[in-house]
């Protein structure tokens, strides 16, 4: 029988997939264009597609070893997505000024990726910088490749948007 937070796992991973993914994409989308709204549309519509791939992909994963929590798991993943995504995009909701709707995303990632590392290490009685620092470095390196590939983009196909 599982207990009540057994479910680490498939938090982390749908939380963790949508900072990556998600702040990469923002950052991306942020330096290759200067329309607000296209890039709320654009991380709206990547968000809701990723969860639902990232929920049926671990349901998948956890169905092929036979976990009779599948389902259970999945969802926890697909929320844990979905939550971590509107966290991400409400500044862009909240601020009309793109650069500061950007780095208040980055704040919000941060806070995530630490609030998240803290509640894990705390619980189990384990130090929690380490995993924050690697989980914030991931983020940070995914991050910066998908702002270069938006302004090489944006140079390369020649959008002025």
């Amino acid at each position: 029988m599982k207990k009540r937070f057994d479910n680490y796992g498939a938090m982390i991973l749908g939380m963790h997939d949508a900072l990556v993914s998600l702040v990469g994409t923002i950052a991306g989308l942020t330096f290759a264009l200067t329309n607000r709204r296209l890039i709320l549309l654009t991380g709206i519509i990547t968000s809701v597609v990723a969860a639902l791939s990232m929920t049926a992909a671990n349901y998948m994963a956890s169905k092929t070893n036979n976990d009779p929590m599948a389902p259970r798991t999945a969802l926890y993943t697909g929320f844990a997505y979905m939550l971590t995504s509107a966290l991400l995009l409400l500044p862009f909701v909240i601020f009309k000024n793109l650069d500061l709707a950007f780095i208040s995303t980055i704040i919000v990632g941060i806070l995530i990726i630490f609030g998240f590392n803290a509640f894990i290490g705390l619980s189990r009685h384990r130090p929690f910088m380490r995993k924050f620092i690697e989980m914030l470095v991931i983020c940070t390196i995914v991050s910066v490749i998908a702002l270069i590939i938006g302004q090489c983009a944006k140079i390369f196909l020649h959008i002025e948007i």
